[in-house]
C-alpha cells in the first residue's frame, strides 16, 4: 500500500471521502471524540473508545476545554439535523467526562457542557428538554474544585421555571415535564444557594420565578390524587407525582434560607396566594405555611409572622373572605411558630388583629371601607365582617394558648387596655355610631380576652388578676349590656378556674351529693389569702349588683353560680365562706323585699340561685347542722314552693309563681339559724349575724350611665349683700357655736347613741367647732366650752371636773379603738354612712339659713367706699371638716 494513502477506518471514520485525506492532520482530541461515535446511532456509546478520550482528557487537562468545545459543537449540529440518536450519546460522554474530570481548567469545560444543556432545553422535543434537565442534575450533584466567577444560570432558571408550567395536550408527556422543571430548579438551588460567588439565587428577579412554579404544581396535588388508579400503584405514582416533587424542592429551598433571605423567599408565596384568589378557600394557604414553617429554622418563624401581618395591614381593604383567610392562616404559623422563637412580635402580633377588628367593626357599622356609601363604593356584607370578626377572635386565642405565663399575663393586660371603659378617665364616643361602635369594640374585645383566658392557669391570683386589671374589667361588669356583663362573669371564671372544675357547675341544681361531681380541692394558699384580703370585697359587691339587674337571663345566672362556686373552692378560707354566705343572704333579701322591681323570673331565679349555693357550700363546710337547716328548706320548697328551686327555673319552660311577696319564713335560708349552726362550729357568728351591704362607687354608678358626660357638679352661690332680693328675704337666725351644738345635741336626742359611740359623737362636736372658729372667731372665743383635740375627747370641761367621768370617758375611749380595730369593714362603713347622713340633713337645714358667704381665704377686701367686703370662693377651695363632707 502506498504509504501516503490513509486506513480512515483506523480513526473511526464513517467511510471514505475527499476530505477524509487529512483525517491523519486532525487534532488527536478530536479523533478521539469522532471514534466515541458508532456507525448506527442505536448501538450506543463506543465504551473502549470512551474510555481512551477519558484517559486523554485526564493526561492532559488543558485539552478538556477543547473536547468540550468540538462536543458542543458536534451536538449542535446533530441537532439541528434532528439526528438525536447521535445528541444522547453526546451529552453521554461529556457526563462521564464531568463526573470524571476535577481538574482547574474544569471551568471551560462546563461553559461547553452548560451551552449544550441550554440547546437541549431550547429544542421543542420533550425528550430532549427532559434530557438537557437530566444532564443538568448530575451536573449539579457535582462538587468543583474551584470558583466560577462569571456563569450565570438565568436562563436555567426561566426555562425550568416555563417548563413547570407546561400545559403539553399529552397528560404523561405534560407530567414528565413539569417534574423536569422542578428537578431542574432543584438543582439550581443546590448548585447556587450556598456558593457565595455564584449569582445570588435569592434575588427578587430568581424567586418570583421559582416559588410560584413550585407553588403551581403543588397546588394541583389533588387532582394527582385522585387519578391513582389503585392502591396497589400508589407508590408509583407518588415518585411520579409533581406534587410531591415540588413540595420537597420548596422544603429544601426554605432549609437553606439565611435570616436575611425569608423575605425574598416568602412574599412570592403571598402574591401568588393573592393573584390565584387562593385566601378565600384558604386550605391551599394553610398547607403553604405549613410547609414554610416547618421548613425554615426556628428562629425564623418570627421573620414569617411579619410577613403574614404585613400583608393583612396592606389588605385591610380587601374584601372580609380575604382577610379572614390571611388572619386563618396566620392563626396556623402562629401556633408552629410559637414551639420555636417568636421574638419580638408577640405584642405586635395582638396589636396588629386588634387593630383589624376595629377596622371590621368600623366597616361593617359603615357598610363601606371609606367611611360612607357613594358611587362606585364597594358594599360590604355585615354577615362577612362578622366571620373575620370570629376568624380574628379565634387565632388571638389560639396563639395566646401556645404563650408560656409570663408573656400570657402581658397579653391579657395589652387586651384589656384597648376596652373603651365608661368612666370619666377613659372617655368614649358618643352618639348613637358612638354608642354602637364602643359596644361592638367592648364585645370583640372581651371575646378575645375570653379566649385568651381560657386555660389560663397561674399558680398566684394577685399576677393572673393584678389590681389596675381587675378594676378596669369589673368597671364593665355594671354595665347595662347583658352580653358584655355576661362576658366579664365568664372571663372571671376562666381565672379562677386552676382545676379544671368550671364545667361542672354549667349546670345549676340542687345535688344531695356533691361527691358525685368528682370537684378537685386544695387548700387556699397564702398567696390566695391575701388576693382575697384585697379584693374580695370588691368582688362581692359586683356579684351583688350582677344579681339585681333586670336583663339577667338564665346563662347569667349559671355564671354567677360558677363563680360563687369556684371562688369557694379555689379561692375560700373561713373568712371568705362567711363573707359569701352573707353575699348569698342579701342576695335572697334583694328577691325577698324586691326594692329593684324585678320580674317573677328574675326573683325566682334569685330564690334557686340561693338554695344551689347554699347546698353546695354547707356540704363543703360539713356542717351537720348547716346542711340539716339548709336541706330541710329545700325539702319544703320542693313540697310548696317549687318555683323557688334551681329544677324549676333553669329549665327550657319555667313554672313560676306570679305572688312571691307573701313568702313564708319556712321558704327561706335564715341568717339567724345559720349564724347560730356555724357559730357553733367554730366560725365567726358575730361577722354572720351581720347583713351584707355593699358599698358603691362612683366608678359603679357612672359605668351604668348610657351618656358618660353627665356627670354632678356641686355648685353653691352665695349671693352678694347688694342683691335686690335682699329686702325680700325673712331675716334668718345667725349660725353661732351654741346653734351647732343644740342641732349636734337634737340629732343625738332623737337616736340615742351606744355607749362605744359616744366618742364619735363628741368628735363631731370637736370637728365643728373647729369649722365655726373659722367664721365666728368671737363666738367661739366666748364660748364657755373648751374643746380637746384627739379622738373622742371632744367633751366640755365642765363634765371633766369629777374624776369619775374622766374614767368612764377612758373606758368609752378604749372601747371605741377597740370596735374600730376588730369590727368588720361592713359594720364600720354602714355605721359611719348612717350616721352621717343623719348628720348631714342637719348639717345641711343650718347651712340653708345662713346669711353669711363662706370665709374667704385671702380674708376680706375692701371696697371703694372703705367697708369690708367678704368676696366668695370656689367650692373646691373652701375648707371642711372632713366628716362634713363624704
Amino acid at each position: 500500500m502506498d504509504p501516503w494513502v490513509l486506513d480512515y477506518s483506523s480513526y473511526g471514520l464513517r467511510g471514505g471521502s475527499v476530505c477524509g485525506c487529512c483525517g491523519a492532520l486532525r487534532p488527536r482530541y478530536k479523533r478521539l471524540v469522532d471514534n466515541i461515535f458508532p456507525e448506527d446511532p442505536e448501538d450506543g456509546l463506543v465504551k473502549t473508545n470512551m474510555e481512551k478520550l477519558t484517559f486523554y482528557a485526564l493526561s492532559a487537562p488543558e485539552k478538556l476545554d477543547r473536547i468540550g468545545a468540538y462536543l458542543s459543537e458536534r451536538l449542535i449540529r446533530d441537532v439541528g439535523r434532528h439526528r438525536y440518536g447521535y445528541v444522547c450519546i453526546a451529552m453521554e460522554a461529556l457526563e462521564q467526562l464531568l463526573m470524571a474530570c476535577h481538574c482547574q481548567s474544569i471551568n471551560l469545560f462546563v461553559e461547553s457542557f452548560l451551552k449544550m444543556v441550554a440547546k437541549l432545553l431550547e429544542s421543542e422535543k420533550p425528550n430532549m428538554q427532559i434530557l438537557g434537565t437530566n444532564s443538568f442534575v448530575k451536573f449539579a450533584n457535582i462538587e468543583e474544585d474551584t470558583p466560577s466567577y462569571h456563569r450565570s444560570y438565568d436562563f436555567f432558571v426561566s426555562r425550568f421555571s416555563e417548563m413547570c408550567h407546561s400545559s403539553h395536550d399529552d397528560l404523561e408527556i405534560k407530567t414528565k415535564i413539569r417534574m423536569s422543571g422542578i428537578k431542574g430548579l432543584q438543582g439550581v438551588v443546590r448548585k447556587t444557594v450556598n456558593d457565595e460567588l455564584q449569582a445570588n439565587i435569592w434575588d427578587p428577579q430568581h424567586m418570583d420565578k421559582i416559588v410560584p412554579s413550585l407553588l403551581f404544581n403543588l397546588q394541583h396535588i389533588e387532582e394527582a390524587e385522585s387519578r391513582s388508579p389503585s392502591p396497589l400503584q400508589a407508590p408509583e405514582k407518588e415518585k411520579e407525582n409533581p406534587a410531591e416533587l415540588a413540595e420537597r424542592c420548596l422544603r429544601e429551598l426554605l432549609g437553606r434560607a439565611a435570616f436575611g433571605n425569608i423575605k425574598n423567599a416568602i412574599k412570592p408565596v403571598l402574591i401568588h396566594l393573592d393573584n390565584h384568589s387562593l385566601w378565600e378557600p384558604k386550605v391551599f394557604a394553610t398547607r403553604c405555611f405549613k410547609i414554610i414553617m416547618y421548613s425554615i429554622q426556628p428562629q425564623h418563624s418570627h421573620l414569617v409572622i411579619q410577613q403574614l401581618l404585613s400583608h393583612l395591614d396592606a389588605n385591610s381593604r380587601s374584601a372580609a373572605t380575604v382577610r379572614a383567610g390571611i388572619v386563618e392562616v396566620l392563626s396556623e404559623a402562629a401556633v408552629i411558630a410559637a414551639t420555636g422563637s417568636v421574638g419580638p412580635t408577640v405584642l405586635e402580633m395582638f396589636n396588629t388583629l386588634l387593630r383589624q377588628l376595629r377596622l371590621s367593626i368600623d366597616y361593617a357599622l359603615t357598610g363601606s371601607y371609606d367611611g360612607a356609601v357613594s358611587l362606585g363604593t364597594k358594599i360590604i356584607k355585615e354577615h362577612e365582617e362578622r366571620m373575620f370578626q370570629e376568624a380574628v377572635i379565634k387565632t388571638i386565642g389560639s396563639f395566646a394558648s401556645t404563650l408560656p405565663t409570663y408573656q400570657r399575663s402581658e397579653v391579657i393586660l395589652f387586651i384589656m387596655s384597648k376596652v373603651p371603659i365608661p368612666s370619666l378617665h377613659h372617655p368614649v364616643e358618643t352618639g348613637r355610631t358612638g354608642e354602637n361602635r364602643n359596644r361592638l369594640t367592648q364585645i370583640m374585645l372581651l371575646k378575645s380576652l375570653l379566649q385568651v383566658s381560657t386555660g389560663f392557669q397561674c399558680s398566684n391570683m394577685m399576677s393572673a388578676l393584678p389590681s389596675n386589671f381587675l378594676d378596669r374589667l369589673l368597671s364593665t361588669a355594671l354595665m347595662e349590656d347583658a352580653e358584655i356583663r355576661l362576658f366579664v362573669l365568664e372571663i372571671l371564671i376562666s381565672f379562677i378556674d386552676r382545676h379544671g372544675n368550671r364545667h361542672k357547675f354549667s349546670t345549676i341544681s340542687t345535688l344531695s351529693d356533691i361527691s358525685v361531681l368528682k370537684l378537685k380541692v386544695d387548700k387556699c394558699s397564702r398567696q390566695d389569702t391575701v388576693f382575697m384580703k384585697k379584693h374580695s370585697q370588691q368582688l362581692y359587691r359586683h356579684i351583688y349588683l350582677s344579681c339585681k339587674e333586670e336583663t339577667n337571663i338564665q346563662k347569667h345566672y349559671e355564671a354567677l353560680y360558677g363563680l360563687l362556686a369556684l371562688i369557694s373552692i379555689e379561692l375560700a378560707n373561713e373568712e371568705v365562706m362567711v363573707d359569701l354566705i352573707r353575699l348569698v343572704l342579701a342576695v335572697q333579701d334583694v328577691a325577698q323585699v324586691n326594692e329593684e322591681n324585678l320580674p317573677a323570673y328574675n326573683r325566682c331565679a334569685l330564690y334557686a340561685l340561693g338554695a344551689a349555693y347554699l347546698n353546695l357550700i354547707s356540704q363543703l363546710t360539713t356542717v351537720p347542722a348547716f346542711c340539716q337547716h339548709i336541706h330541710e328548706v329545700i325539702e319544703t320548697r320542693k313540697k310548696e314552693a317549687p318555683y323557688m328551686l334551681p329544677e324549676d327555673v333553669f329549665v327550657e319552660r319555667p313554672r313560676l309563681s306570679q305572688n312571691l311577696d307573701g313568702v313564708v319564713i319556712e321558704f327561706l335560708f335564715r341568717q339567724s339559724k345559720i349564724s347560730e349552726v356555724l357559730g357553733g362550729s367554730g366560725y365567726n357568728s358575730d361577722r354572720l349575724c351581720l347583713p351584707y351591704i355593699p358599698q358603691l362607687t362612683d366608678e359603679d354608678r357612672l359605668s351604668k350611665r348610657k351618656s358618660i358626660g353627665e356627670t354632678i357638679s356641686l355648685q353653691v352661690e352665695v349671693e352678694s349683700r347688694n342683691s335686690p332680693e335682699k329686702e325680700e328675704r325673712v331675716p334668718a337666725e345667725e349660725i353661732t357655736y351654741e346653734t351647732l351644738k343644740k342641732a349636734i345635741g337634737k340629732t343625738a336626742a332623737q337616736e340615742p347613741l351606744r355607749s362605744g359611740e359616744v366618742g364619735a359623737h363628741m368628735d363631731l362636736v370637736a370637728e365643728a367647732d373647729g369649722f365655726l372658729k373659722l367664721s365666728d372667731p368671737q363666738a367661739a372665743a366666748g364660748s364657755p366650752h373648751s374643746l380637746k383635740g384627739g379622738w373622742g375627747v371632744g367633751l366640755p370641761i365642765t363634765a371633766l371636773d369629777s374624776v369619775a367621768v374622766e374614767e368612764q370617758e377612758r373606758e368609752r375611749r378604749r372601747q371605741v379603738v377597740e370596735k374600730f380595730q376588730k369590727a368588720p369593714f361592713e359594720e364600720i362603713a354602714a355605721h359611719c354612712g348612717a350616721r352621717a347622713s343623719l348628720l348631714q340633713s342637719k348639717l345641711n337645714q343650718i347651712f340653708e339659713i345662713t346669711i353669711r358667704p363662706p370665709p374667704s381665704p385671702s380674708g376680706t377686701i375692701t371696697a371703694a367706699y372703705g367697708q369690708p367686703q367678704n368676696h366668695s370662693i370656689p367650692v373646691y377651695e373652701m375648707k371642711f371638716p372632713d366628716l362634713c363632707v363624704y
